[in-house]
């Protein structure tokens, strides 16, 4: 990627100061989402992560990486699996719990939506404390899916979630803070 091209998503994400609480500068992509080619330009940057890796499937974090990774599994032509917060899949789940940076959550994917040795790829827009995105990657493993690597929108380094994430699988931040 670009710098140019970077510039031009780092325009479109908005700092909001004191939100959820204060002293947190919340990265708002609303305005990137509501630009087409920025919204473009943000799915060609994150598809571009990916190389020419073979893929079956894309996982979506619930609930902002849907945006991201519904649009990535239609380019590739692949399975969209959505992994979502406890209580929203109406058919059988694993589920996880961890901690995230404003407290704990547990996330959870219907137990058929990957099969054993499936080749498996995370999408979501933003990778802050790693819990989340860490609680995917067990959700995968538990089904016998094959993870290839992760990509976020937006990762805040400051956080250090990488130190959480799989060993051995490749995280890829497309605008790093």
């Amino acid at each position: 990627m670009n710098a140019t091209t970077l510039a031009q998503l780092q325009s479109g994400i908005r700092d909001v100061p004191n939100f959820p609480k204060p002293g947190v500068v919340f990265k708002d992509i609303t305005p990137l989402l509501a630009d087409p080619a920025l919204l473009r330009l943000s799915l060609d940057a994150l598809q571009e992560t990916m190389g020419d890796q073979k893929i079956d499937k894309v996982v979506a974090i619930d609930a902002r990486g849907f945006l991201f990774a519904g649009a990535i599994a239609e380019r590739l032509g692949v399975g969209l699996v959505p992994v979502r917060k406890k209580g929203k899949l109406p058919y059988t789940t694993r589920s996880v719990s961890y901690d995230l940076e404003y407290g704990s959550n547990t996330i959870e994917i219907h137990e058929d939506a990957i099969k054993p040795g499936e080749r498996i790829w995370i999408i979501d827009d933003v990778l802050a404390t790693g819990g989340t995105a860490a609680a995917a990657a067990h959700l995968i493993a538990g089904c016998g899916g094959k993870l290839l690597g992760m990509s976020f929108l937006i990762e805040l380094s400051f956080l250090e979630g990488r130190k959480y994430l799989p060993e051995g699988v490749p995280a890829f931040g497309v605008l790093v803070y």
